[in-house]
């Protein structure tokens, strides 16, 4: 069946619309990851010439690099307990903001606003609310005779900073489930009433499986965005101290930009995107079948 010159037209603008998109990914994003595939078999410096060195690289990264599995194992960690942290967190706010109740609005824009501040500005923000002479935390602590700890100068507590500023940016997910939950059908709560359904029980049998989709997108994106984490650890710690906050992305950085083994680090970059890829299809394999979809 022909279609009309209508829908061809449509089509085209279509087609027209998101071309920009299109180019920019088949020659921003698609063309740099073969690119950095390639580059991952060589031996490049950013000086010379690359020369193929075959498997090398990836035999290095896995069983001579005691760098790799460190940094993958801290970075794991971290987000171990920043992710469930924040997926709480946020549907905690969201219950809480979803009421109605006078100015609700200007506490919603209040715990979004530090989702939208810029990213270097905040990480300065948290150096002084680390700060152990002056910062805001240990000066609470004071207060109850408490001595705090040196935040972000302790091994023992330089994980545990980054994993609290992380519940920083939970306005982003908390603005998501806003809207799932806003989604979810009242008629449903009408009926749990009638039928003399307590709040525990409605929140089991209808508030999480209506919202489980809403739930199972942030958790996705909270992994993939928790295993890339750099710009915290490389202005507040350098990775310190003693390697505690030595995230994979720092790893990668350092030695791209300092030792200048550009082959080596695409091999490291490919290494994290296959990680990433395999958490998130053991999340889709396992996870998606607690999501419900109405």
């Amino acid at each position: 069946m022909k279609r009309s010159r209508r829908a061809r037209r449509e089509e085209l603008t279509g087609w027209l619309m998101a071309s920009p998109w299109i180019i920019g990914f088949l020659f921003l994003t698609l063309g740099a990851m073969t690119f950095s595939l390639g580059m991952s078999f060589t031996d490049y410096d950013f000086f010379n010439k690359p020369s193929f060195v075959g498997l090398q690289h990836y035999k290095q990264m896995l069983f001579e690099d005691e760098l790799v599995w460190h940094s993958i194992g801290i970075t794991t960690l971290y987000a171990l307990f920043s992710v469930p942290l924040t997926l709480v967190l946020g549907l905690l706010l969201a219950m809480i903001l979803n009421q109605k109740l006078k100015g609700i609005a200007l506490f919603r824009t209040v715990y979004y606003f530090p989702s939208v501040l810029p990213e270097i500005a905040t990480i300065f923000l948290w150096i002084l609310v680390f700060d152990p002479s002056f910062g805001l935390f240990n000066s609470v602590l004071k207060w109850f005779s408490i001595t705090g700890p040196n935040w972000l100068g302790s091994m023992e507590w330089a994980l545990p900073s980054f994993v609290i500023m992380s519940l920083w940016g939970v306005g982003g997910g908390m603005l998501i489930y806003l809207a799932g939950l806003q989604g979810i059908p009242t008629e449903l709560y009408e009926a749990a009433t009638v039928d003399g359904s307590n709040r525990f029980t409605t929140f089991m049998r209808i508030t999480l499986p209506m919202l489980s989709p809403v739930i199972f997108f942030n958790l996705v994106m909270g992994i993939i965005g928790a295993l890339q984490v750099f710009n915290q650890a490389y202005i507040m710690t350098n990775g310190g101290p003693a390697r505690s906050t030595y995230f994979f992305m720092l790893h990668i950085f350092y030695t791209s930009f300092q030792e200048y083994r550009m082959a080596y680090a695409s091999a490291l970059s490919w290494l994290l995107f296959l990680y990433i890829g395999l958490l998130t299809f053991i999340v889709f394999r396992f996870g998606e079948k607690k999501v419900f979809y109405s």
